[in-house]
């Protein structure tokens, strides 16, 4: 983080009386986040000169921005962190990033159950954030190998998986953005989905940062509160989810809701290129569809001026430098207009995955690519379309939920016999996830799992939202589970039970 350090050092040499933060505690200046993150930084300072790993907790607040540019006063390196996660996940990132301070509320800090015997040390941060420390020295920064910027993230493999960026891709996917939008400085972007994830820290916070402007952010999400903030603080730019995107032309009185705003870039889940034009007419912005990944940042966008068949019907085309392929089982490129496996390589790709306290780099091909997970098709103008993906996974607005993981959970619980966890399509999240069981006794509820799956601390975007007891699980011809025949039945049985949850 020391370029974004140095970022707002100069903006506080130059404009201290700028606003650079609108969120629901106010309107605060760079003079004042900078004095809050010179204060971090000295209490940093006083436990250990060397640079520090520090896990901060990540809302969508000044007090976010600080931390990171406290962090990068001393050269260390941040790891952003919700608030709401488990006790659990907490676990889990002290174990892979094995940070040596956290910065955080102390209601987020008991939420977390930080324990005492870890983080012996207890300091007032800023504000009202708490400095808590390891004894002892500090980790070399060195080991994250050029890394700076590290966030969980849901993974296809059942473990949350902490991505470790460096901040020449962060500012190289930034740079990208604010060309293909035309952002200019001093605009005002969106940050409205949390700064817990890879890319909201680097869309949301990072890059009006970079760009010398505004980061304008609410508390929790609301699709009027969102609308409001667009219109009141003349936002140029933001970046959601489809649910997101989609649930704001729902709003009452939303028409024109959105004409100030020069475009909104649209990624992280199913899309349907109806639905998108319905709601960009209505909302009076246009939209972008893109491609990216938490280990490979939004790697791709169409142009303002694109048809919608590109903007909306595409996943656009690779930033200057990025390349996207599509291969075949072999590894060989595909031509034009052929459906493979996608694999990218460009400066945006991540150091890789934290475990034990290091980065865990990829596997990539000889020549540097990344395979995706996705099925894309590359076309002759160089837009692509991704196809779906290879793993099983359900994209639930934006979040990836293992199947694996979901059917594990499920299986455990008393009187199920099989599961089989599947995709169900929705308008407005792309897809929710359906299980269907088999029961060694009385059929089993949607209440009866989600209540066992909350007692066992199972996260709570990953239980199913439909729960249909079945004689027998679809097979094939030589009996195996047929995933195909399984989503069908699952999506029939939904459609015919319109009682079944549908938000919780």
């Amino acid at each position: 983080m020391k370029a974004l350090a140095k970022d707002m050092l100069e903006r506080a040499r130059r404009t201290p009386d700028e606003i650079a933060v609108v969120d629901e505690l106010g309107r605060h200046t760079v003079g004042e986040i900078m004095a809050a993150a010179r204060m971090l930084a000295g209490r940093i300072a006083a436990l250990d000169r060397h640079g520090p790993t520090v896990l901060v907790q990540a809302d969508n607040t000044w007090h976010t921005l600080a931390a990171a540019v406290a962090v990068g006063l001393r050269g260390g390196v941040v790891a952003v962190f919700s608030p709401h996660a488990t006790e659990s996940e907490f676990r889990l990132v002290v174990e892979d990033v094995d940070p040596d301070l956290v910065v955080a509320e102390p209601e987020a800090l008991c939420h977390w159950e930080v324990p005492d015997g870890d983080f012996p040390i207890s300091e007032p941060a800023f504000a009202d954030q708490v400095l808590r420390a390891r004894s002892g020295p500090f980790g070399p920064v060195d080991r994250w190998r050029g890394g700076t910027a590290i966030a969980m993230t849901s993974g296809s493999t059942g473990r949350p998986k902490c991505v470790v960026q460096s901040e020449e891709a962060i500012r190289y996917a930034c740079r990208s953005t604010i060309e293909a939008v035309g952002l200019r400085p001093g605009d005002a972007v969106g940050a409205f989905v949390p700064l817990s994830s890879v890319a909201a820290f680097c869309f949301g916070m990072y890059l009006p940062t970079y760009l010398g402007g505004r980061m304008v952010a609410i508390g929790k999400w609301s699709p009027g509160g969102a609308l409001a903030a667009v219109a009141g603080n003349g936002v140029a730019w933001t970046m959601l989810v489809p649910t997101m995107a989609l649930q704001l032309s729902v709003v009452e009185d939303s028409a024109g809701g959105l004409s100030t705003l020069r475009a909104m870039t649209v990624g992280g889940g199913p899309m349907n290129q109806r639905s998108l034009a319905e709601a960009e007419h209505k909302l009076g912005t246009t939209f972008l569809r893109v491609f990216g990944m938490s280990e490979c940042l939004g790697h791709t966008t169409p142009r303002l001026d694109d048809p919608p068949a590109i903007r909306l019907g595409r996943d656009g085309r690779p930033f200057a430098g990025t390349v996207v392929r599509a291969v075949d089982p072999a590894g060989n490129a595909l031509p034009a207009d052929e459906i493979g496996d996608a694999q990218v390589k460009g400066p945006s790709l991540f150091v890789g995955y934290a475990r034990g306290g290091v980065p865990v780099p990829p596997e990539l091909t000889a020549d540097g690519f990344l395979a995706t997970g996705d099925l894309v098709e590359v076309a002759v103008d160089g837009s692509i379309r991704v196809m779906g993906r290879q793993k099983q996974i359900i994209i639930r607005g934006g979040r990836n939920i293992d199947i694996n993981e979901v059917e594990a959970a499920v299986a455990g619980l008393p009187g199920v016999v099989q599961v089989c966890v599947v995709p169900v399509p929705d308008d407005l999240l792309g897809e929710r996830a359906a299980a269907l069981v088999v029961t060694d006794g009385a059929p089993l509820a949607l209440d009866d799992v989600t209540e066992q799956l909350s007692a066992a601390d199972f996260p709570k975007f990953k239980w199913p939202e439909y729960v249909f007891t079945v004689a027998d699980l679809p097979q094939n011809r030589v009996g195996k589970l047929s995933r195909p025949e399984a989503v069908r039945l699952a999506s029939r049985l939904a459609a015919a039970d319109p009682s079944s949850p549908q938000v919780r």
